[in-house]
Formats: C-alpha cells, sequence, structure tokens
C-alpha cells in the first residue's frame, strides 16, 4: 500500500476468499456473502481499505490488493474463532437479537474473547487510517470497535451500520455486558440500523443503561459529542442483478434448470442460509400440510429450497440441519412419484449466476424468516424478474417487510395463515399479482445500494453527525 487510506470498512470477515488451483498457486476471488454483496459497489466506488479475518485461524496474511482496494487480514487464533466467532458472537449475540429464537448463551471467557479480538480489530485499523478519515465498521461481531478506535484515534470520523436487528429493552437487559456494548456503540458518531424500531430501541437503552441524554435522534456523550442513530434500510445493486438475470448465460442456466425440475406446473422457491431464524421448519411444515391436503399437487408443483450451509460447528446449527433433513425426507417419502420429488431440497451455496436463474423461473418466492434484519433476496427476486410476473410472500419480521408492501406478507408463526397466503400468492388473478409486482418493482429499483452508502456516508460527513 503505497499511502494510508481515507476510506475504511471494517467487517468480521474480509470480501475475499482463498483459490488453491490445481498447481498450488493461490489466488482470492470476492466472497458470496451477504455483506459482501452490499458493500462490493461502495468499495469499487471509494477505494480505500477493507479489514477484516480472511478465514483460516493460526494464520498471518499479508496486506494485498483486490479489486481496486487493499485488503488488509486480521489473525484469529482457533480458540479465538471458537470463543470469539462461534462463541459470543453466534450463540450470545446471534439469538439475543433475534427475538431469543434460540437461547442465548453468556460465558465470560467468550466475552473476554470477544473483547480482544476487537481490541486487535480497532489497533489495525487505527494503525492504518490516513488521518481524518471515515472508518465505517460493520455489524454485530464488532460492537466495541467505535470506542477503541475512538480512543485510539479521536481524529477519525466513525461510522457503525447493523446488518441484523437491535433488541427491545426486555431482551436486551439480559445481557451481562449490555452496558459495555452500548458504550462501545456510542463510539461512533453516527450508527445506522435497518428499520426504525431499532433505531428507537438503541437510543432508548442508551438513555435507560448510560444515563445519557437522548434528543432528536441522537445520544449526547459527556465529553460533547453526540452519537447519532438513524434507520438506513440496505438495498441491493438493482440495475446489476436485472442485467445478470437477462444475460444469455442466465437465461440458458435457467432453461435448463427447469428441464432438470421437469418444467412444473408452478415452481415455489425458498433461498436461506441454514440458520434457525429463517423460519425452515415452518415453511416446510405449513408446504407438507398443503400437499396432504391436496392444495398444491405433488405431481404437478415443485419447491426448491436452497440452504447454504452455515456455522456447521456450533451445536444449534447442525441440530437444524439433521431436523431440515428428516423433514424433508418424511414429505419427499409421502408424496414423491415414480418421476420426481416434490421437495427438492440442495444443502449448498451457489454463485451468483445461478441464484438468478433460479429467481428467473421461481413462481413463487418464499421469505419467511421468524426474524430478519432486512432479507436481501427478497429484493434480488424482484430485481431478477424478467417482467411483472411472478409472486413474493414475506415474513412481517424481515425488515424488508418495511419496504416491500405489496408483497404477500405473512406470520411465519401461525402456520394456517401462511398455508392460506402462499395459496393466495400460487392463484392470485394475473392483474392483481402484477400490480403487486410492478409496485415492488418500483421500491426496489428506486433505492438501490448506492443511495443507501450515500445516505449513510453523506450523513456521517456533515457537521451534525
Amino acid at each position: 500500500m503505497s499511502e494510508k487510506p481515507h476510506f475504511v470498512v471494517v467487517a468480521n470477515r474480509l470480501p475475499v476468499d482463498r483459490i488453491v488451483a490445481e498447481n498450488g498457486d493461490v489466488a482470492w476471488g470476492t466472497s458470496p456473502g451477504g455483506l459482501v454483496t452490499a458493500l462490493e459497489p461502495v468499495m469499487r466506488s471509494q477505494g480505500g481499505a477493507w479489514v477484516g479475518w480472511h478465514g483460516a485461524p493460526d494464520e498471518e496474511v499479508a496486506p494485498f490488493e483486490h479489486d481496486g482496494y487493499d485488503v488488509v487480514p486480521v489473525p484469529l487464533s482457533a480458540l479465538e474463532v471458537e470463543e470469539y466467532y462461534e462463541g459470543f458472537s453466534n450463540s450470545t449475540l446471534w439469538p439475543l437479537y433475534h427475538d431469543t429464537v434460540a437461547f442465548p448463551e453468556f460465558h465470560r471467557e467468550w466475552w473476554d474473547a470477544y473483547r480482544t479480538v476487537n481490541r486487535r480489530f480497532a489497533e489495525t485499523t487505527a494503525e492504518l487510517a490516513a488521518e481524518g478519515a471515515t472508518v465505517w465498521v460493520q455489524d454485530y461481531q464488532l460492537q466495541l470497535v467505535p470506542k477503541m478506535l475512538r480512543e485510539l484515534r479521536p481524529d477519525l470520523r466513525i461510522g457503525f451500520f447493523l446488518h441484523i436487528p437491535f433488541p427491545p429493552t426486555e431482551i436486551f437487559s439480559q445481557l451481562p455486558w449490555r452496558r459495555e456494548i452500548l458504550e462501545g456503540l456510542t463510539g461512533a458518531d453516527l450508527v445506522g440500523l435497518q428499520v426504525s424500531g431499532a433505531a428507537s430501541n438503541f437510543l432508548r437503552l442508551a438513555r435507560t443503561y448510560l444515563g445519557h441524554r437522548v434528543e432528536k435522534g441522537a445520544v449526547h456523550l459527556p465529553d460533547g459529542r453526540t452519537c447519532r442513530a438513524h434507520a438506513y434500510p440496505i438495498a441491493i445493486d438493482t440495475q446489476g442483478f436485472a442485467d445478470l438475470a437477462a444475460s444469455p448465460e442466465v437465461i440458458a442456466e435457467a432453461e435448463a434448470m427447469l428441464d432438470d425440475l421437469g418444467h412444473p406446473d408452478l415452481l415455489l422457491l425458498g433461498v436461506d442460509r441454514l440458520d434457525y431464524t429463517k423460519g425452515l421448519r415452518q415453511r416446510l411444515q405449513a408446504l407438507g400440510e398443503l400437499f396432504a391436503e391436496g392444495q398444491l399437487d405433488p405431481s404437478k408443483v415443485v419447491f426448491l429450497q436452497v440452504a447454504t450451509p452455515s456455522r456447521e460447528r456450533v451445536e444449534e446449527y447442525r441440530k437444524l440441519r439433521d431436523d431440515i433433513d428428516l423433514l424433508v425426507g418424511r414429505i419427499n417419502s409421502e408424496f414423491s412419484g415414480l418421476r420426481r420429488s416434490p421437495i427438492v431440497y440442495r444443502h449448498a451455496g451457489f454463485p451468483r449466476h445461478t441464484m438468478a436463474a433460479m429467481y428467473r423461473i421461481a413462481d413463487v418466492m418464499v421469505v419467511t424468516p421468524l426474524r430478519d434484519g432486512m432479507n436481501l433476496v427478497a429484493k434480488e427476486y424482484v430485481a431478477c424478474r424478467p417482467d411483472d410476473t411472478g409472486a413474493l410472500v414475506l415474513s412481517e419480521f424481515a425488515g424488508a417487510a418495511k419496504e416491500l408492501r405489496q408483497a404477500y406478507q405473512v406470520n411465519p408463526y401461525d402456520l394456517n395463515g401462511m398455508k392460506d397466503v402462499i395459496m393466495q400468492a400460487a392463484t392470485d388473478s394475473p392483474s392483481a399479482s402484477r400490480r403487486r409486482m410492478r409496485s415492488l418493482k418500483r421500491q426496489v429499483a428506486g433505492h438501490t445500494i448506492d443511495m443507501w452508502a450515500d445516505a449513510f456516508l453523506g450523513d456521517l460527513a456533515g457537521p451534525d453527525a
């Protein structure tokens, strides 16, 4: 790196994955993860540097350039991966912030590891950033970094964005280290959240547990600073997805996919990480009952469910994987014909062009998380539709439901209600479904990832941030 960057993104993971060729040569390719998909266009336009872990424990990797910006790896030991990442981040904070859908665990040694790793990220960033640089810290794994970084580099402009829900007082108060987390976040000049309710939760908690004055969407701190909190619903590269879905390669892949699926009369699609917050058990149960009741004909309908592997070393996720395997097997054993199964389940990750092909051919997209910060899959589906056909079934507990109001919204805890909404989406009149999709397309086209980043970074750079 020739000079210190004036724009730095700090996230748990780097935006790249290591690729090892057959001859042993090592290269780095862009990661398919959701955070990378969202921030990659921002990094291409802003330049600068991205600080994060490269994905392999007990290894140090030198900084390098990727796609026009610098990549700065932060090392983690195997024990830190276990305690900071799998432990505190994903077995304490993740379930707590998702309405305790699973029981959060509180272990002091996990908290100690979380502080240690956050300190390392802050120190790396402090050494890297140019004088007066803008630093954008991302997500729940690094909530202590803003305060730590401010103590090291008070000249920096520091923003923080939380990509998952921020819980209400009744849930957040369970956390033994609630005060330290809030103090960490108020080290930022601006805290961005997905929806206005999450911003209100954060401000209310800062007043309750830190005793600071909260006024006009800002926490007023004893040192004279203010920490603003505001909703910035994250978006996608709408035109990029639309162009990808319209490319000859994706169209050909979509046709081949339909051939493999047997050209069903109705194709329903689910795309999720394999995570207990995504409502997969409830979704499969509802579809199984629709097949059993004859509302959906298993000889004419296919439900394609993609479940990307996730955190497979965490016990709760291994149990979920086994449960879903059994549930899919039971439904298919009961309703499979000689030619095909009604549920096609793929426990694998797929490249973006394959996902675009799936979005093109799905008659109904089923997005029914029990709790979700935003859920960009819903927006990707809308962007990839080649015309005004298609239907989006969307959980009212996804952040996207606040924007995509013309989706067929559903309470995923209400199985009968979910069945009714799925059937409505599948059988609605063409005029009604087209009217909904046109509205969804206007919304997704009118709120792009560039607009999201410009709004946040513009507010962060402003004098009142």
